[in-house]
């Protein structure tokens, strides 16, 4: 008997891919700075120093305040930072537009979606059900998840893994060089939006596909060597 052939699988990450996170990241960072007796910082200025997780955002933020503090300092501000945020998750997060209409269509195709986040776990859940997708997904795996985070390549081989998918037949989609540096690891193709919180253009760090906007994911994805795919994304349906 022929085995079954497991069906390929997008993995996601979460802040400036799917959505734009940045909004309510940055009231809760001001919220924190503020209780601190430190300069808030503007949603412009801020925004880049959204992405790789909710600790680096708070010690950017320090930093632009020329603020050192201790680990265990960091921490107590950790765990206050995330009570506020999750009471507040969606408050001006948004999905990016197109993002719906792609993960129906890739889902009709046959292909099956999970997400890669150096968000925590249960953030990244609140978030998603808030914002209306979380059932999209096959797995949500966030930084606390595995005990590895990105960019090692094995936080994206064992969100596969829990997704019930096959790395060989995979693909990430991300918006920043952690996202690029962690397929990269994983040795899975890599499409990069050009609309999240990368610090530099993303062209330049060399992602397999680079898209403006989610209308251009299935061509992104037809172009790519992910296993079978094809017989998914056929060139009489795909979007020129």
């Amino acid at each position: 008997m022929q085995q079954e052939t497991r069906s390929p699988l997008l993995v996601f990450d979460l802040d400036g891919t799917l959505a734009d996170t940045a909004p309510d990241l940055v009231a809760t960072l001001n919220f924190i700075l503020a209780r601190e007796g430190l300069h808030t910082i503007a949603l412009p200025d801020a925004r880049p120093m959204v992405g790789g997780g909710t600790r680096a955002l708070i010690e950017r933020g320090l930093a632009a305040n020329a603020v050192e503090a201790s680990g265990s300092r960091i921490d107590a501000m950790l765990a206050d930072f995330m009570a506020h945020y999750e009471a507040r998750i969606a408050e001006n997060t948004v999905l990016f537009p197109g993002v719906t209409d792609a993960l129906g269509r890739f889902e009709a195709a046959g292909f099956g979606c999970a997400v890669c986040t150096n968000k925590h776990e249960h953030a990244s859940t609140l978030l998603l059900r808030a914002l209306g997708v979380k059932t999209r997904f096959r797995a949500i795996c966030g930084k606390d998840t595995f005990g590895v985070s990105k960019p090692d390549g094995e936080a994206l081989l064992r969100t596969i893994a829990r997704a019930g998918g096959d790395p060989d037949r995979a693909l990430m989609i991300g918006d920043s060089k952690t996202d690029i540096d962690t397929a990269r690891n994983a040795g899975v193709p890599v499409v990069a939006v050009n609309f999240g919180y990368s610090k530099e253009p993303i062209d330049s760090l060399a992602p397999d596909q680079v898209i403006g906007h989610y209308d251009e994911l299935w061509n992104a994805v037809a172009a790519l060597p992910i296993g079978h795919r094809q017989s998914a994304l056929t060139s009489k349906d795909a979007r020129s």
